[in-house]
């Protein structure tokens, strides 16, 4: 059982309505000036959680519409984004990045420990999949948070560059999630 919280035995369904699932990107590069750090809103996803009569989440999968991204900010640049450049960041992570391919999590294990969840499992991204370990702080209040750092390139994915590379995006990119769970 995780600590003080309880989660009703079944299959719970959460998505947007329930909290967040954001991206965010940091610049590098002699010309970083003229980007900027993104904070992306996923804004279609959905996420299953199977618990167990005891209590403990036993199975998680996500999957996150790859045409759903909007950004919600952008950090240090000279300039604040326009809608255009929105525009174009969102067009331009569907296509080139994560070419229109699904994003999927699917957990081989999950540990219930009070507090933390440790959840071992393939993520699916552009096209490649790949095993990755996520640690989630569960909370009191039934809420789950965390972040995953994912390196763009160990995906296939090339990291976005402009300016003849002067501006890049770090390989290094996070993946945060923060989520009201279903309590019993």
């Amino acid at each position: 059982m995780m600590g003080a919280m309880a989660l009703a035995p079944g299959t719970h369904r959460l998505g947007p309505d329930d909290g967040t699932l954001r991206v965010q990107t940091y610049r590098e590069g002699v010309a970083q000036k003229v980007g900027h750090d993104l904070i992306i809103e996923v804004e279609q996803w959905q996420a299953t959680l199977q618990v167990g009569e005891d209590g403990d989440v036993t199975e998680i999968g996500l999957e996150a519409d790859p045409g759903s991204f909007h950004v919600l900010e952008g950090l240090h640049g000279v300039k604040p984004l326009t809608d255009k450049d929105r525009a174009g960041i969102r067009q331009d992570i569907s296509e080139k990045i994560l070419r229109r391919s699904p994003i999927r999590f699917r957990s081989r294990s999950v540990q219930s420990r009070p507090e933390r969840l440790t959840i071992q499992g393939e993520l699916e991204l552009a096209g490649a999949s790949k095993p990755t370990t996520y640690q989630l702080a569960v909370s009191a209040e039934s809420r789950a948070s965390g972040t995953l750092s994912i390196t763009q390139s160990a995906w296939g994915i090339k990291p976005y560059r402009a300016f003849m590379g002067a501006l890049k995006v770090k390989d290094q990119v996070e993946i945060v999630l923060d989520v009201a769970l279903p309590s019993s």
